[in-house]
């Protein structure tokens, strides 16, 4: 069965999680991805985690479902390849920073020379446009910049960022949804066009989008460190006998729900308590009756019980955990495969599950060049002696 993006060539030039992420969910839903790299491969791979043969593992995961070449875009044979496989590709990829030479090279006005129809595709820190637009820029700076970091963490800390690289992964996505946006008003005017996405843009619209821009704009608000607890409802990590869980009470239902789980029906008409801002502003109260309840509990218990109650609750999975959950392996998000050297790697598995045209994990990341010979004579009809010579002569 053909997949959605069946027919689709992409040209992925970018670097490190947000663009290789765009590309991955691209090609998990069939298309043609190509990872294009310089012939000494590039730095993420020698970034952890590491396996036991002190091979990197984080490219078998981040690059998944493409094949890989080699290329130096900017010696002037690279220059005409580039060329080439743009005039026989649909999307080209990249996360170069405003200004640099390959910037200027894969730039929309310069490919769509090649390929009018070409949609080139830009993942930077900052953007092509603005004061900040020529700087380098990662996950945790965009994090700082959008004020995510001033109110994460516990009162009395330091700022403090999350474990997890959310405004890469959350970049990566919107720039493969802004890809589909292109390739479907390509459909129907037949007209390529730039997309400009940057990981500042995408922390400060989640970052914004819970309304802290207009707390502040509006109210004069600065939101503060809160650890584990939420804002404006009960939310928190509350520990059990045997470990530790989230639990979450927004709106009357649920908090009528969950005083009849706790035997405290007496809080229902508590005036503190009586809806989610006073629940919040009281928030002590409401602590203290569940460290009392929670004592003699096991995380198993607590979940029974407010699972039959329907109150959102859950444990709080390590990693071991994770790998491990029911939930995580029914959804099969995780996908092992078997990598010489190495053994069983976890792979990413699809995200956005479609009934007529599901997606798939077929194979992990390439190493530098494991494709050379097959994409090159497939797509521009390379032979292996040309290949040689470009190979002896840096340009491959």
């Amino acid at each position: 069965m053909d997949k959605v993006l069946t027919g689709v060539r992409v040209l992925d030039f970018s670097r490190w999680f947000a663009g290789p992420y765009a590309a991955s969910l691209l090609a998990a839903m069939g298309a043609e991805v190509i990872r294009v790299e310089r012939p000494a491969g590039e730095e993420e791979r020698n970034f952890g985690p590491y396996a036991p043969n002190g091979e990197s593992m984080l490219t078998v995961v981040t690059l998944q479902n493409r094949r890989g070449i080699t290329l130096d875009p900017l010696s002037e044979k690279g220059k005409e390849i580039v060329a080439e496989l743009v005039r026989k590709s649909d999307v080209v990829l990249h996360s170069y920073v405003s200004g640099s030479p390959d910037e200027s090279l894969l730039s929309y006005d310069s490919l769509k020379k090649f390929n009018p129809a070409i949609i080139v595709a830009k993942v930077s820190g900052f953007g092509s446009t603005g004061p900040y637009a020529t700087r380098p820029c990662f996950d945790t700076m965009a994090q700082a910049l959008s004020g995510a970091m001033s109110y994460t963490g516990f009162p009395g800390t330091a700022p403090t960022r999350s474990g997890y690289a959310w405004v890469d992964f959350s970049t990566g996505a919107h720039a493969a949804l802004g890809i589909m946006f292109a390739l479907y008003h390509r459909q129907r005017t037949g007209k390529g066009q730039f997309i400009d996405i940057a990981l500042l843009d995408v922390a400060v619209a989640c970052v914004a989008g819970l309304a802290v821009a207009a707390e502040y704009k509006v109210g004069g608000i600065i939101r503060g460190q809160q650890g584990n607890a939420s804002y404006y409802n009960y939310t928190n990590c509350l520990r059990a006998k045997d470990g530790w869980l989230m639990l979450g009470i927004s709106g009357n239902p649920i908090w009528r729900r969950f005083v009849r789980a706790v035997g405290r029906q007496d809080l229902k008409e508590d005036p503190r308590l009586q809806t989610d801002r006073l629940r919040y502003e009281n928030r002590q109260v409401i602590q203290a009756v569940l460290e009392e309840w929670l004592k003699d509990k096991t995380v198993a218990e607590v979940i029974r019980i407010m699972d039959e109650a329907r109150v959102p609750c859950s444990a709080v999975n390590n990693i071991a955990d994770m790998v491990n959950d029911p939930q995580v392996a029914a959804r099969e998000m995780l996908v092992d495969f078997d990598i010489p050297g190495i053994g069983k790697v976890p792979l990413n598995g699809v995200v956005i599950k479609m009934s007529e045209t599901p997606g798939a994990i077929d194979m992990p990341g390439p190493r530098p060049g494991e494709h050379n010979q097959e994409v090159y004579s497939a797509i521009l009809g390379f032979t292996p002696e040309k290949l040689a010579q470009l190979k002896a002569e840096g340009a491959v």
